[in-house]
């Protein structure tokens, strides 16, 4: 599925500023960018992942703690210059770790819906919008 979504990221505050989940997907694609999963460990095992994504969670499972090795690991991934795309179950610690990548001197973009999208009317995800709502690829294990 394919959506109308503006084919430019839209600005932000702190960071290179937001796009869609489809527009991420055509920049790694075609090699412009690279994308890193910021959710936990326990997120991709249980929920899904995008294969060939850099997983790097910005908090880890249990707790939400901040991962102490978010820094170094974003360092390396933006070290051949590239844009980094940020995905997250709904797009918002996706914003902080874009924040956080851009403070380190690296061109880093949100991707607007995260991997679940927003909860419905019944708090259930991935029923409005999304990555996977938007057919792009993922796994489960």
């Amino acid at each position: 599925m394919t959506s109308s979504a503006s084919s430019q990221p839209v600005a932000a505050n702190g960071y290179a500023g937001d796009v869609s989940p489809e527009q991420a997907w055509d920049w790694v694609q075609s090699g412009e960018a690279e994308l890193v999963d910021v959710r936990s460990d326990a997120e991709r095992a249980w929920v899904g992942f995008v294969p060939g994504a850099h997983a790097l969670a910005w908090k880890q499972w249990p707790g939400m703690a901040m991962n102490p090795d978010f820094d170094a690991g974003v360092q390396a991934v933006g070290a051949g210059g590239k844009k980094l795309v940020l995905l997250c179950r709904s797009g918002v610690r996706s914003i902080a770790a874009a924040q956080r990548a851009t403070a380190l001197g690296l061109q880093a973009y949100n991707i607007l819906e995260g991997f679940e999208g927003d909860p419905d009317a019944q708090a259930h995800r991935g029923l409005k919008g999304g990555w996977r709502y938007r057919g792009l690829p993922w796994q489960q294990n």
